[in-house]
């Protein structure tokens, strides 16, 4: 058989299958190259960090959800936001009429982010909001609630997705073009090591582009390519590699075809710590490190026999704790029907603890490491993923490959391959190709009330009538003065949210200075 990424998987594998030198290339935990995960106990002292990813309708209602999570035994919140949040609009636009918290949580300002961690202490949880060209402004909100509780910026432990560049690839929630969002991501690695030094800045996201139907090796090879960009872009901007590596974090996803998604997350180590050694010259060992949280892959979840979803969650989450993940957010297993119910998520979250408690997982450190199998499969991966990477900088840099629509065209190949791969029965997808039922039993999925939308709009209505209109506008005229000039923006842009600026105010006034991203479709 033929693995995702292209190369087959052999019946059989045996010695001769592993290249000499693997010794080398294994290498030990915590050490040089991370092949073997990124610290050297593992999860033999602690399991990794358990996050489950929930938002959905009014700030009131996640916070609600969170409390349930952490209840459960959760380790740390994952923030799901609106599509309007994304893309930088408040509720009251007409842009956003009938997306208000659909696909997670509606977040208009300071007061919206006070309602979400209401009662929840945040020095005491670690915090993970997926969250792109308005990253820097819901971070900035998140360290004003913070403020508010009495927990100062250097207490803050969590992760910012901002990874702008795989949103012009697979996702399409950007906002400006990709000239003054690498400006902004850097402007954020800098306030963060000076106001939220614990922060991880930036995820730098494969998940995305693999729910859009990359393979394995194009989901590393894209994701680490987009990588080098940023640390150029911060390098440019004048920081010491050194200073902000070590914050860097990335995201990956976990799908069912076990072995060669080991073989990946144990591939993708061993070439960013290459990268960063040898092009970057990082001294710093935690530089080299690719610390990553995982999510397992909502694009294989089917409608069809939902419960059979449980049994894929379990068999992705195992690939990502044997892969070394650093945190990991499991699926409802409804969720290819709608937002997961409570139970769907409790559910989810009592399978990592299954793997972490009783699996015996935690004993000890990669623990397929010697394998035949796998370490020929990771070689695979590795060689596979580094050809892709020299294409796409034949192209100059990720950022010219991104506007070639380079990335785009190989994703799309990638997925149309699988599509007819699973429409010709030659991959197996249970329930849907074969051992299907002649009809499906009934599920009440969660509906979010469309009343939230008027609830939104009342309540920012309620903002603008209360604040001082004359403050939050000098404080945004100060913001566009930064952002046309070199400042940093971020602190013009946290006085402007304090003073309660909505997020929709904040990303139109940045629009007014560099425009929005319009892309040229190449046929």
């Amino acid at each position: 058989m033929n693995a995702e990424s292209g190369f087959e998987i052999k019946p059989v594998y045996h010695r001769d299958d592993v290249p000499a030198g693997s010794e080398a290339r294994i290498g030990e935990p915590g050490r040089y190259p991370y092949t073997r995960g990124v610290y050297p106990t593992m999860y033999t002292s602690r399991p990794w960090t358990m996050r489950q990813y929930a938002g959905f309708g009014t700030a009131a209602e996640s916070n609600a959800r969170y409390h349930q999570l952490l209840a459960a035994g959760t380790m740390g919140l994952s923030v799901a936001f609106d599509l309007p949040t994304q893309m930088g609009y408040d509720s009251d636009e007409p842009i956003a009429h009938g997306e208000v918290g659909k696909v997670g949580v509606a977040i208009d300002s300071i007061d919206d982010m006070r309602r979400l961690f209401h009662g929840i202490p945040l020095d005491k949880v670690s915090t993970s909001m997926t969250i792109n060209a308005p990253g820097s402004v819901l971070l900035l909100l998140y360290q004003l609630v913070a403020e508010e509780q009495g927990a100062p910026g250097t207490a803050l432990q969590g992760t910012i997705q901002n990874d702008i560049l795989k949103e012009y690839i697979a996702r399409g929630t950007y906002i400006f073009p990709p000239k003054p969002s690498l400006r902004l991501v850097a402007d954020t690695f800098a306030y963060c090591r000076a106001e939220i030094p614990k922060w991880n800045t930036i995820s730098i996201s494969g998940y995305h582009m693999a729910e859009a139907g990359a393979s394995p090796a194009q989901e590393i090879a894209f994701t680490l390519a987009n990588g080098v960009e940023y640390v150029r872009a911060a390098v440019a901007a004048g920081l010491a590699v050194d200073d902000f590596a070590p914050r860097l974090s990335f995201f990956f996803v976990a799908r069912t075809t076990l072995l060669e998604e080991i073989a990946k997350f144990r591939a993708a180590r061993r070439m960013w710590a290459r990268i960063m050694r040898d092009e970057f010259g990082a001294k710093d060992p935690k530089s080299l490190m690719l610390r990553f949280h995982t999510q397992t892959a909502g694009v294989q979840l089917t409608a069809q026999q939902p419960e059979v979803n449980l049994v894929r969650v379990a068999i992705q989450a195992l690939g990502a704790v044997a892969g070394g993940t650093q945190s990991l957010h499991t699926n409802g297993y409804d969720e290819a029907i709608a937002l997961p119910t409570e139970k769907a998520a409790r559910l989810a979250l009592r399978t990592q603890q299954v793997l972490a408690y009783e699996s015996g997982l935690t004993g000890t450190v990669d623990p397929f490491a010697g394998s035949y199998a796998i370490e020929a499969l990771t070689d695979e991966v590795e060689a596979a993923a580094t050809t892709l990477m020299e294409r796409v900088f034949a192209h100059g840099s990720a950022v010219e490959a991104i506007e070639q629509g380079f990335q785009k065209r190989e994703i799309e190949a990638s997925a149309y391959r699988i599509a007819n791969e699973i429409d010709s029965g030659e991959r197996v997808v249970v329930g849907v190709n074969r051992f299907t039922l002649d009809e499906e039993e009934h599920y009440e999925p969660l509906r979010v009330d469309p009343a939230i939308e008027a609830g939104q709009v009342a309540r920012l209505a309620e903002l603008r009538a209360q604040r001082d209109n004359a403050a939050v506008e000098a404080a945004l005229a100060d913001l566009q003065k930064a952002a046309g000039g070199t400042d940093n923006v971020l602190r013009p842009m946290r006085e402007a949210l304090r003073l309660r600026a909505t997020v929709g105010e904040v990303c139109h006034t940045l629009r007014g200075v560099w425009g929005t991203y319009h892309p040229v479709e190449r046929f």
